[in-house]
């Protein structure tokens, strides 16, 4: 179509879990995302003309009855012209890991696919869709490994089709402010980020936690991207040691796989990129092992400390909580999502940082299949795409690295591409 603003996306919702639906292997979330968000958002855009055709895909056909049940009950009820339907891969009764590329070979190019599935299907899933130009936001972590990082900045290029990751962080109004007030304060020196979810999440995430990916990937890519988002032509990474503290994950109730870890620390050596005497230092820290009922699901906070002052940010508590006889304190983080209806009935979430980040990418994609941008211009605009944030990766990979190698791991530049050493 000739115009963006009748150039409607259909888009694939890859993964039908906890954040895409609501919906868990245990039934319904118990988390703050109780009806998802990414098929929330979708649903929505439908409703204002944005996207057209949804889909999901799983591994599992029979959990879609009871996804579609939840997601009608949740939604198609409470909010008022939300349609909740949507094309189901496989069909009910099927078992398939691969009904990902029945899917995607629905779709047309220049069409969307959205990735929430468990870390190590990230890279295939996308690179699918990418070589059948389709348009891509995956999940954090991007991938696994800096070489599968590499790989999609290469693949998106050729194709000539945006790859975003959904760094939502990157909208929240706080940490947008943070970022501009980091640029005026100097030289980098110090980064210190604690997130937290609590031990209930190791049943959310009992099929794969510890064997397919780990607490460092899932949470600290969130603040990881955060400081490199500060840093970015500032300074840049440079080595990398790890540390884990283990013993809660693999005991009862829980019993993962004997490799979990609990809780795992990143040490990361920085440099300017414009004076060789200034060298800076972060330390990420993410668990799943934190205490139940501390009135918060994500307990989060970063400190930025640089030549000419200082940052702080607690997003766990925004001086803002709640307090119920049954279940007591609580707080709130009302600029994530808001899911309470309108005055007229409808869906009022569109201005939470979960929504923005959705919805950047689909206006972006329609821009693109416009011909109004280009998918490189959103490389200069300090967006997550897939060049912007390769630098999270190389700090995630050589953090897994480090770990398991029980040594330091070195990043460098050199020939036009990161590598770890």
């Amino acid at each position: 179509m000739s115009t963006e603003s009748s150039n409607k996306l259909d888009v694939l919702m890859c993964g039908t879990g906890e954040y895409t639906t609501g919906w868990t292997s245990s039934g319904a979330s118990k988390s703050d995302k109780k009806i998802g968000v990414v098929g929330l958002t979708l649903f929505d855009l439908r409703r204002l003309g944005k996207v057209d055709e949804l889909s999901m895909v799983g591994v599992n056909g029979s959990k879609f009855p009871a996804i579609r049940a939840h997601l009608d009950s949740k939604i198609g009820q409470v909010y008022k012209d939300m349609d909740t339907s949507f094309t189901a891969f496989p069909e009910e009764g099927k078992v398939d890991p691969e009904a990902y590329k029945t899917a995607v070979d629905r779709l047309k190019p220049g069409d969307a696919a959205i990735i929430f599935t468990p870390d190590n299907t990230h890279y295939d899933i996308a690179s699918y869709a990418i070589e059948r130009d389709i348009h891509v936001l995956v999940t954090k972590p991007a991938v696994q490994t800096l070489d599968h990082h590499n790989a999609l900045i290469a693949a998106a290029n050729k194709r000539n089709v945006l790859c975003f990751v959904e760094h939502h962080k990157r909208f929240d109004p706080v940490y947008s402010d943070a970022k501009a007030r980091a640029q005026t304060l100097g030289e980098f020196n110090f980064f210190s980020a604690w997130m937290s979810q609590p031990k209930s999440q190791l049943e959310t995430f009992r099929a794969w936690a510890g064997k397919d990916s780990d607490i460092s990937y899932y949470l600290s890519s969130h603040h990881i991207d955060i400081c490199c988002w500060f840093l970015q032509g500032k300074a840049v990474p440079t080595r990398v040691v790890a540390s884990a503290a283990t013993g809660i994950a693999t005991g009862e109730p829980y019993n993962c796989v004997p490799q979990t870890e609990d809780t795992i620390t990143l040490l990361v050596d920085w440099q300017s990129l414009t004076s060789s005497r200034h060298r800076g230092t972060a330390v990420y820290t993410a668990s799943w092992t934190a205490p139940q009922n501390s009135g918060v699901h994500s307990a989060q906070h970063f400190y930025y400390m640089a030549e000419k002052g200082e940052i702080n940010a607690d997003q766990a508590h925004r001086g803002y909580d709640v307090t119920v006889d049954e279940t007591g304190k609580a707080w709130y983080n009302p600029f994530y999502m808001k899911y309470t209806p309108s005055e007229s009935g409808h869906f009022d979430g569109q201005r939470g940082y979960g929504y923005i980040s959705i919805e950047k990418f689909i206006d972006a994609a329609r821009s693109v299949n416009a011909g109004t941008s280009k998918p490189s211009d959103y490389d200069k605009h300090g967006l997550p795409t897939i060049a912007n944030t390769v630098l999270t990766t190389a700090i995630l990979n050589a953090g897994r690295i480090s770990l398991d190698e029980k040594r330091p791991v070195d990043i460098r530049f050199s020939e036009g591409n990161w590598s770890l050493k």
